[in-house]
């Protein structure tokens, strides 16, 4: 991996170099794990005139094979308790003879970036214009493994819980339940907070579990993602609790599925990242549900969970392969409940296959 890693750090050199700037600066956590193959609490990397360094406030603890750094990066010990390790990469930027330093300006508070002037008032502060984001985007094959293994291992947890009994059982103590299988099957802990959504609450975005319990005919929508190695993926399923689904819910979880397919057929390499979108949206506007649908489609995934790029209606750009999303369209009515179908999976040529599935728990509407 440490020419991996070598690779990315000169391929954002170069790009800092190309817009006018001797060193960059990187100090989002994402980016320092991208570039440094880990990414300490309060490490930046400088990516410097003369040499590459990890600058952290403390030695980094490498008892995990994850969590330590490139072997071809030094690692920089300081600025001491309390210091901050930016403004003492400023420092030895200016001590390599940089004159000018790229940073993370949408990082970056007001705050820091007026002590990183204050360091070293003869630095030229640039903005690295989102370079590391970009060269996140498309994953390499490294990388999808491990959102291939994340993915599994979700499937795992959430498999297991469909077969318990759920009724009776509070939506807290449900996600807190697949999030410690999450970490019994391997993962690093769950991608993001665990959503569970039972009756009036389900297929609510970004719903937080409440102590509401899992009532017959309820719908059930479950949200979860695993960490495998600081790469994140997300699934999201909706069942029916208990007796035979009603005909106004399979009516909704028909069309949604409907919607979620159109999505995933359009991830093609260069398709545009709006027409994905829009290929999701219009079947479920076309059913009258154009106010009940969440602000985009889909999102990517890597070392965060929401990552470029986005599919929503406003997007710009096109999709390339390897570039892992996520589809997830959604209907909530308001008192009712609704439906959620969520998948990740990684955009690849119609002659590799298309799109590769990574999230396989089935999506038939199963009654638990």
């Amino acid at each position: 991996m440490s020419e991996v890693y070598t690779v990315r750090r000169t391929r954002v050199r170069e790009c800092c170099n190309a817009g006018g700037s001797a060193a960059a600066l990187v100090s989002r956590p994402a980016n320092v794990r991208y570039l440094a193959g880990t990414a300490p609490e309060g490490a930046v990397l400088l990516l410097g005139r003369t040499e590459d360094l990890l600058v952290c406030a403390g030695p980094p603890d490498d008892r995990s094979p994850q969590a330590r750094p490139d072997e071809a990066l030094r690692v920089h010990v300081g600025p001491g308790a309390g210091g901050d390790a930016a403004v003492a990469a400023a420092s030895l930027a200016a001590d390599q003879g940089a004159d000018s330093l790229a940073v993370e300006e949408h990082h970056l508070t007001v705050t820091r970036h007026r002590a990183l002037r204050s360091a070293a008032p003869g630095l030229r502060l640039t903005d690295t214009g989102r370079a590391v984001e970009q060269l996140r985007v498309v994953k390499d094959e490294e990388e999808i493994s491990c959102l291939r293994i994340g993915a599994e291992i979700a499937d795992q947890a959430l498999g297991e819980l469909l077969e318990s009994i759920l009724v009776g059982r509070t939506e807290r103590h449900l996600a807190l339940e697949l999030e410690r299988r999450l970490v019994d099957h391997g993962a690093d802990g769950p991608a993001f907070p665990t959503s569970v959504a039972t009756g009036p609450n389900a297929g609510r975005p970004g719903h937080r579990p409440t102590d509401r319990r899992v009532e017959e005919g309820d719908f059930l929508s479950v949200c979860l993602g695993a960490t495998y190695r600081g790469y994140r993926c997300e699934i999201g399923r909706t069942f029916v609790i208990g007796t035979a689904p009603a005909d106004w819910q399979i009516e909704l979880y028909d069309l949604v599925f409907s919607a979620q397919r159109a999505g995933r057929e359009s991830l093609v390499p260069g398709a545009a990242c709006r027409d994905v979108d829009r290929a999701a949206r219009h079947v479920l506007d076309s059913a009258g549900y154009a106010d009940a649908l969440p602000a985009l489609t889909g999102h990517g995934v890597g070392l965060e969970i929401d990552e470029d790029p986005r599919l929503s209606p406003a997007a710009m750009g096109k999709l390339d392969a390897c570039v892992p999303v996520t589809v997830e369209p959604g209907v909530h009515l308001p008192g009712r409940g609704g439906v959620r179908i969520d998948d990740t999976l990684v955009v690849r040529p119609e002659a590799d296959g298309g799109p590769e599935l990574l999230t396989i728990t089935t999506k038939e509407l199963l009654a638990l």
